[in-house]
């Protein structure tokens, strides 16, 4: 019997995309339409987006409005109600919350009625303790719990978000199933696209390019990056894509540090465009030395796009941050968070030894190809979460 599966997820494309809102595109995508019936209930930032679109194999709510605390909590008694008026209408199999928080509007819509098994899946970056413990999440506690503990199936993308279900009272089946990498960077993309961009940034004979995509919040510690590019030589250069509340912090520190002139903020990019600048014809080396990190997307997807990788080892990052004190075969080089100095011997090394380079982004590029295919994920997600539902 085709099954209809409603998805709560707090933001969704085309404009609020990070790396749950990719994951739940790239598998939906890969399951035919006359398998699964995906809908989605998501919030509407924005007051010009539709109230209801397709994007890919989803059909698409919106409910509410704004992007303020306010309208983020309004939404999940919204999503509830919304999701009872959905049942109501034709009713679903079962239920899918994309992150930690939308157990809570799955618990309401079945406060409502809508008592239907549920997949809760985990692609939290924040700490454990931000998560659970900040005053504001305090009041919602016992729903979160509730939401963990009467869960049909918990899906998690890391051995780190792995130890949190038994912390929440679930006694439940906990399925690994990681995220995969941008399927563009597998690509060979055309070289007129890449000359272009290279040309865009002004890259010269002799430039040396650090990359990050990501939200420019704490938890990434781009700060660091731009403190270990003061240790560098001026042919070092540090593009950044990506926005977020620390960006005028950062500014004021490349400022401060006199790396302005060095470092590129880019802005927001299209997630189809971030692997033309995550490519090694544009960038030389990926750095991504987080404070806490649910699994790493990004970090994967410059490992499939064969790009020296720089990162610590936090969360889910150990899960395939390798350095030659690994048993291991090496696929990085691991620095300590909050440590610009680690992060500019790695850039030394690594210009220093093109033969380990070789060779780490090679284990990385196969051990990505191997592990972390969307194709898979999809067949793994259908058969081993979606089939409970």
């Amino acid at each position: 019997m085709k099954k209809r599966i409603l998805i709560f997820s707090l933001a969704y494309y085309p404009h609020h995309v990070s790396g749950a809102e990719a994951a739940i595109k790239e598998i939906t995508d890969r399951i035919s339409p006359d398998d699964i019936e995906f809908q989605l209930i998501t919030l509407r930032f924005e007051t010009d987006s539709p109230k209801q679109e397709k994007i890919g194999n989803v059909t698409v709510h919106r409910v509410g409005g704004g992007a303020g605390t306010v309208a983020k909590i309004g939404y999940l008694f919204q999503a509830a109600w919304y999701a009872k008026q959905l049942h109501t209408k034709q009713p679903f199999t079962g239920l899918w919350g994309m992150m930690t928080y939308m157990s809570i509007p799955i618990v309401l819509a079945r406060l409502l009625g809508v008592r239907l098994p549920y997949a809760l899946t985990l692609q939290d970056g924040d700490p454990y303790d931000k998560v659970f413990n900040r005053l504001s999440i305090k009041p919602f506690i016992p729903l979160i719990d509730k939401g963990f503990r009467n869960a049909t199936i918990i899906q998690v993308i890391s051995e780190f978000l792995g130890t949190w279900p038994k912390k929440r009272g679930y006694q439940g089946e906990v399925v690994m199933i990681r995220n995969g990498a941008n399927p563009n960077n597998f690509e060979q993309l055309p070289l007129e696209q890449l000359r272009a961009v290279k040309e865009s940034i002004r890259k010269k004979d002799g430039d040396v390019y650090m990359f990050i995509a990501a939200r420019l919040e704490y938890q990434k510690g781009i700060d660091a990056i731009i403190k270990a590019l003061a240790l560098l030589p001026d042919h070092i250069k540090f593009l950044i894509a990506g926005d977020g509340s620390e960006k005028d912090m950062l500014t004021t520190l490349a400022k401060e540090l006199g790396v302005e002139n060095r470092v590129t903020f880019l802005g927001s990019l299209d997630r189809d465009d971030v692997p033309k600048y995550r490519n090694p014809v544009v960038s030389d080396i990926f750095v991504h030395p987080s404070r806490s990190e649910g699994l790493g997307n990004s970090v994967l997807s410059a490992m499939a796009g064969r790009l020296p990788v720089i990162a610590s080892q936090v969360g889910g990052l150990a899960d395939f941050i390798f350095d030659e004190k690994s048993s291991k075969p090496a696929t990085a080089w691991a620095v300590e968070p909050d440590s610009p100095e680690q992060i500019a011997a790695a850039v030394k090394d690594i210009l220093a030894n093109p033969d380990k380079v070789k060779d780490r982004t090679e284990n990385a590029r196969a051990m990505v190809e191997r592990e972390y295919r969307w194709e898979q994920i999809a067949i793994n997600m259908q058969s081993m979460v979606f089939k409970r539902l």
